[in-house]
């Protein structure tokens, strides 16, 4: 762990870069995954719709309104929740202050056994914790007993508005798609746009993961088009009932 933290000051790559890394790929997954949302939501919706009617206003009111809610919703939603994870951190950052004021000691104690517990021997371990604890103790608890980054805690707005524009551009998609073409071309070209954003967030989604590319393209893909039939069933059957 010295060697890590050395060779980090020294302008190399060390352990901080590597969750740095992580942090931006699973940034980058959650783009992917709302932009997703966006593209399935949006195009259940509006073939949905399309089953009932051919008006073009109908179907931009219904997409639109659509977008607004769903983006909307993530992103309150990912405030909401990334708030709560931030209030957790401070809480627990606020517990470690005071138990370092009142007892460090024992914190020190409690440092070296973990160091320990991640595999280095007693005496390494007593003499990581020690430097670790001179150079700045709340962060080497935070670090290695919490996990916490205290120098970056989770923005819930930074959070909120990347859900906000993530559900938004994948859920333009299928808006377009169902309104600019002409009446008897809307539902052919929505669906295989839908299905090629669907075969692209898939292939993304697994690329960033290092998952099986296949089986995630067609589980996207297929769910997409099983939630766009469903959907073009029901406003179907709704038209025809005059509902």
């Amino acid at each position: 762990m010295s060697e890590a933290r050395s060779a980090n000051d020294d302008g190399h790559p060390g352990e901080p870069h590597g969750r740095g890394l992580g942090a931006r790929l699973n940034w980058l997954r959650a783009a992917v995954l709302g932009a997703n949302d966006g593209v399935v939501s949006i195009a259940g919706l509006v073939v949905g719709v399309a089953g009932a009617t051919n008006s073009r206003s109908a179907l931009l009111t219904a997409g639109l309104a659509g977008l607004l809610a769903g983006s909307l919703s993530m992103a309150v939603g990912e405030y909401v929740s990334v708030s709560t994870q931030r209030d957790s951190e401070r809480a627990a950052l606020a517990k470690e202050r005071a138990e370092l004021a009142t007892e460090p000691e024992a914190e020190l104690a409690e440092l070296t056994g973990l160091l320990r517990d991640r595999g280095l021997t007693p005496d390494l371990a007593a003499e990581v914790a020690e430097q670790l604890t001179e150079r700045d103790a709340l962060r080497a608890h935070a670090d290695v007993e919490l996990g916490i980054d205290p120098q970056a805690l989770t923005n819930p707005w930074h959070a909120a508005t990347a859900s906000f524009t993530a559900f938004t551009v994948g859920a333009v998609l299928p808006l377009l798609a169902i309104v600019l073409p002409p009446s008897p071309a809307r539902l052919a070209v929505t669906v295989v746009a839908v299905v090629v954003a669907l075969v692209l967030c898939g292939w993304s989604s697994a690329r960033l993961g290092e998952a099986p590319v296949t089986r995630a393209i067609l589980r996207n893909a297929g769910g997409g088009a099983l939630a766009m039939a469903v959907t073009y069933a029901v406003g179907t059957l709704l038209g025809a009932a005059g509902a």
